[in-house]
């Protein structure tokens, strides 16, 4: 039976499904990136169900099955988990609730706090009668299983008595008889695989959860307001009431609470049980307790209920429901039912179903959390990955029940290391781009010209076939081409992406040293320099630089000079033509920024002159 199904048309493939799981039942798919359950590791705690926003986790419904049963001809027995009073607030009379419950067709509706009773007084006798060992109770489905599948060396420290929903059926088919039906009602998704354990008297047909059960009466339109009173059939529970409660059991067993004499620890929640199973199976002869153990927040907190919200609220009403009922509660009937029924065979015994994995080596963690950015020492685990630390992780892993991706840190620096360069400069860049803001809203005021020639200038050195770029004072980037991004490759391109023109980005971030230098030189000194061979990676750049505003802007050309297998000759003729023509857009470039004609009109003629004497030579 697969307790647990994810409707992978729905799943977002954000995996908090897989961080939630106690016991790692889920993982990714190994070929693909999707969730996928290993059901014989599932305990049935239904951690995975909250978690996902998308509702693509669900649990097995047993509403057909049920429906089925009703429609069979037999009697059929609701048995009602005592969490009822915290979970149906909305019924103001628990008496109308009993009835909507026979309304569905159920013959008998039947309490299960009765088998709580039965269930305690088996639990006073074996903490009382101490021999030497200490128990875990068995109450919990998920507990068990968790006992079952990951310490199977501890199941002789279960306690060998059924739960009250198997202890509540025994009573059920004992005075109904054995051809009743019995379908359990509660806030339990694990109940619904404790029901196939059990045969004989102690069989349930079907578990119901509270969500399933509002289902049936929205369907069939069954309202409080529609139906009379109609209370539990006999035997009705006493202090099993507090069952919801993770202390109930003790207190529904008169068993001693106090910190200073009592011989139990009681405790709930997935990480508690998790703490507490692992220190049981160091060793109790140190704690020297049995262990009273939820998988939940006691039943009350059950994934199968309909809200999981004002928790504090609900233990209030079990507690009033409780103190409710004991004001006419006729103790005396009620001793003569746990009379009655002090026959039954209450014991019970557990398999073991070991699902643990081999542990790596040392090694091999090792080599895992390395892979990942990790040390062994490493202290203060985000458990991001759902993991209790990072070595437990590093296990998984090895195991093959987790991949180094889900490693939230490690994933986010493996992939986004350039994105995390690039927003620590994010802040000056703001700060830049502001400042272009601004002087762009003044200028725009001032004289709307300036934006035609900066619309000019853009132009020019697009159309541009060599590499251009012009920055301020400061080597910001006012203009570029894409040949300049070209050059520059695959991280400038990025940027590229993000700032169009890489606009207001740092020269000395993009360009090396002996080539950046080259325009710090050009600022200070207001002298161009024409034609400097300078490597780049692996190729060769020949770069013009030039003061086109002095000690304020500059612009440079580059031409990448790296070409094979061709002749000296043809390579000075090719760029003597390149250089014809693009120090005529240059020429445009400077008297677009109000620099004077005469001045640059010799300096490029000078440089053309010298051009073509190395051709002669």
């Amino acid at each position: 039976m697969e307790l647990i199904s994810i409707n992978l048309e729905k799943c977002n493939s954000s995996f908090a499904c897989i961080r939630a799981c106690p016991v790692k039942a889920i993982s990714i798919q190994k070929n693909g990136d999707l969730p996928e359950i290993n059901h014989d590791r599932c305990i049935g705690c239904g951690s995975c169900l909250d978690v996902c926003q998308v509702g693509a986790v669900s649990y097995l419904s047993s509403t057909e099955q049920t429906l089925k049963l009703l429609k069979s001809g037999k009697d059929v027995a609701a048995i009602v988990d005592p969490s009822i009073s915290g979970e149906f607030p909305d019924i103001t009379d628990y008496r109308k609730f009993v009835e909507m419950i026979r309304t569905l067709g159920f013959n008998y509706v039947n309490e299960v706090s009765f088998g709580v009773d039965l269930v305690a007084r088996e639990y006073k006798k074996l903490f009382s009668n101490f021999k030497g060992k200490y128990y875990i109770t068995s109450n919990c489905p998920s507990i068990v299983g968790y006992v079952e599948k990951f310490y199977p060396e501890m199941i002789t420290n279960l306690s060998p008595i059924v739960n009250p929903m198997t202890a509540t059926a025994m009573v059920v088919r004992k005075k109904f008889g054995k051809d009743t039906h019995v379908v359990y009602i509660g806030p339990c998704i694990s109940a619904k695989d404790e029901a196939q354990v059990h045969g004989g008297d102690g069989k349930v047909d079907a578990a119901l959860t509270f969500q399933e059960l509002r289902e049936l009466f929205s369907r069939f339109n069954i309202k409080e307001s529609n139906v009379e009173f109609s209370d539990f059939d006999q035997p009705i529970g006493y202090m099993g009431s507090l069952y919801p409660l993770s202390r109930g059991i003790i207190s529904a067993a008169t068993m001693d609470e106090s910190l200073l004499e009592s011989n139990i620890i009681t405790t709930d929640g997935k990480e508690n049980i998790i703490d507490a199973l692992t220190e049981f199976s160091a060793g109790p002869e140190a704690i020297k307790k049995h262990f009273n153990l939820f998988y939940n927040e006691g039943c009350l907190n059950g994934p199968g209920i309909s809200n999981h919200e004002n928790k504090f609220l609900r233990q209030t009403l079990v507690i009033d429901y409780a103190k409710k009922r004991l004001k006419k509660f006729d103790k005396k009937l009620w001793m003569e039912n746990i009379e009655a029924f002090s026959d039954l065979d209450l014991s019970r015994s557990f398999k073991k179903d070991d699902q643990r994995l081999e542990i790596p080596s040392q090694e091999k963690i090792e080599e895992i959390l390395k892979s990942v950015g990790k040390t062994p020492d490493e202290k203060g685990a985000c458990s991001a990955c759902g993991f209790r630390d990072c070595r437990d992780f590093a296990i998984a892993v090895s195991q093959g029940l987790s991949r180094p991706d889900t490693c939230v840190t490690w994933s986010l620096k493996s992939k986004q290391d350039y994105i995390k360069t690039l927003k620590n400069k994010n802040d000056r860049l703001r700060k830049s781009q502001q400042e272009f803001e601004e002087n762009e809203k003044l200028l725009k005021t001032e004289n709307q010209k300036i934006k035609i020639k900066s619309e000019t200038i853009s132009s020019l050195l697009q159309n541009l076939p060599s590499a251009a770029v012009i920055v301020d004072d400061k080597f910001k980037i006012i203009e570029s081409n894409k040949a300049f991004v070209n050059i520059l490759g695959e991280d400038a391109e990025m940027i590229n992406e993000v700032i169009p023109g890489l606009i207001g980005a740092d020269l000395k971030t993009l360009l090396p040293y002996n080539i950046y230098n080259l325009f710090g030189f050009v600022m200070q000194k207001d002298e161009n320099i024409i034609g400097r061979d300078v490597t780049f990676g692996e190729g060769l750049l020949n770069i013009s630089v030039f003061s086109l505003k002095p000690n304020k802007i500059v612009g440079a050309v580059f031409r990448d000079m790296y070409v094979a297998e061709v002749r000296q000759e043809e390579i000075i003729n090719r760029v003597s033509e390149v250089i014809d023509e693009n120090l005529k857009m240059v020429q445009q470039i400077a008297f677009s920024l109000g620099e004077g004609a005469s001045k640059t009109e010799k300096m490029l003629n000078s440089i053309i002159e010298t051009y073509k004497k190395v051709k002669k030579e």
